[in-house]
C-alpha cells in the first residue's frame, strides 16, 4: 500500500506473533470525536466499564452503555464520540490470523453490539486482571482467555461469513477511499468537484458518490465541510486569527455560510468556541497507566488512571 494511502489505514500495531494481542483503558471526560475514522485489519473489542459512548460503524452509529461490548470487525471504517460525560472503554485489540487461522480464513463478520453479556463481561475481566497483574505465565492465561471468548463470539455472534471475493473487495474500496480522503486533506483549501475525485479512483461520477456515500455514510461535499469546519476548530482555539480570518483560510468564500455550517456542526459560533477554549484546560483523552481499583461486574480489577496518551495513532 502507497503512503498516499494511509490516511484511514492503521497499520499493524502489534508485533509480537507469540502475543499478538494488545489491552489498555480508555478514559474519556470532555465532549469530543476521541478516535478519528480510520480502518484496519486486525479486530477490536471495546467494553464500556463505565458510562456511555458513541461509536461509529461504516455509516451506523451506535451507543454503547456500561456493560456493552462493541465488535469491531476487520476492514470496517470506524469513529469514537464522548457525549460529555466521564466514560472509561476496556479494549482489547487482537491479529486473529495469529490466533486462529481457521477462523480467520473464514472472513467472519461479528455481530457489532452486544448487549450486557455476562460471559463477556467474566472473560474481558479475566484479560485486563491477567494483563494488569502480570503474574508467571500471564501471557498463556491472557491469550487462553481471548481464545475462549473469539470461540464464544464466533458460536453466538457471528453474524455473516464473507466469500474471499466479497472481502476482498471491502478491502479495495477502502484503499480506494483512503486515496480521496488523503486528496481532501491536502486541498480541502481549493474548490474540489466530484468528478476531480472520481477521477483520482478511475471510475465514473456515479460510481464514485455511491461508493462514497455507501463507505462513509456521507456526500463527498459534506465530508468536505466536515474536514473544513475542523480546521477552522482548530485554528480558532490556538487565538491567532479571527473567525473571518479563518473562514477564508479553510476554504470558505461566504462567511455567513461558514457560520451556519459552523453552528449546525458544534451547536455553537465560532467566536462561542473561542470563548470557550479560552475558559477550559486542554484535556486529552487517551490510554491509561498508573492503577487503580474498579470493579467489572463481581471481580475487581487493576483500572490505569493516568492519561499520558491519545488511542488514536496518526494515519
Amino acid at each position: 500500500m502507497s503512503s498516499q494511502q494511509l490516511q484511514f489505514y492503521e497499520q499493524k500495531i502489534i508485533s509480537d506473533k507469540e502475543f499478538p494481542i494488545e489491552v489498555f483503558m480508555n478514559r474519556v471526560q470532555d465532549k469530543c470525536q476521541y478516535f478519528h475514522t480510520h480502518w484496519h485489519e486486525h479486530i477490536e473489542l471495546h467494553y464500556v466499564v463505565h458510562g456511555e459512548t458513541d461509536i461509529l460503524l461504516n455509516q451506523t452509529r451506535y451507543t454503547f452503555r456500561q456493560g456493552d461490548l462493541a465488535v469491531i470487525n476487520s476492514n470496517v471504517l470506524h469513529a469514537g464520540f464522548c457525549n460529555g460525560t466521564p466514560v472509561e472503554v476496556l479494549v482489547v485489540i487482537f491479529e486473529l490470523d495469529e490466533l486462529s487461522a481457521q477462523v480467520a480464513e473464514k472472513n467472519i463478520l461479528f455481530q457489532p453490539m452486544i448487549c450486557a453479556d455476562t460471559k463477556i463481561q467474566e472473560l474481558m475481566s479475566l484479560i485486563y486482571q491477567e494483563q494488569n497483574e502480570r503474574s508467571l505465565g500471564w501471557k498463556l492465561a491472557c491469550k487462553g482467555a481471548l481464545l475462549q471468548l473469539i470461540a464464544y463470539l464466533v458460536r453466538r455472534y457471528a453474524e455473516q461469513m464473507l466469500t474471499d471475493k466479497e472481502s476482498l473487495k471491502r478491502r479495495k474500496n477502502l484503499e480506494r477511499l483512503n486515496t480521496v480522503v488523503h486528496y481532501i486533506e491536502e486541498n480541502y483549501t481549493d474548490s474540489i468537484s466530484n468528478a476531480q475525485l472520481a477521477e483520482l479512483i478511475h471510475v465514473s461520477e456515479d460510481r464514485f458518490n455511491h461508493l462514497f456515500r455507501e463507505s462513509m455514510g456521507m456526500a463527498p461535499l459534506q465530508y468536505m465541510n466536515e474536514v473544513r469546519l475542523k480546521k477552522a476548530m482548530h485554528l480558532l482555539k490556538s487565538g491567532n486569527y479571527s473567525a473571518a480570518e479563518v473562514a477564508d483560510a479553510v476554504g470558505f468564500s461566504d462567511y455567513n455560510h461558514f457560520g451556519r455550517l459552523f453552528r449546525r456542526y458544534y451547536q455553537c459560533t465560532p467566536m462561542e468556541a473561542v470563548r470557550e477554549s479560552e475558559g477550559k484546560s486542554a484535556k486529552r483523552p487517551g490510554r491509561s497507566e498508573g492503577i487503580k481499583t474498579f470493579e467489572i461486574g463481581s471481580i475487581k480489577k487493576e483500572d490505569p488512571v493516568d492519561v499520558k496518551s491519545e488511542k488514536e495513532k496518526k494515519k
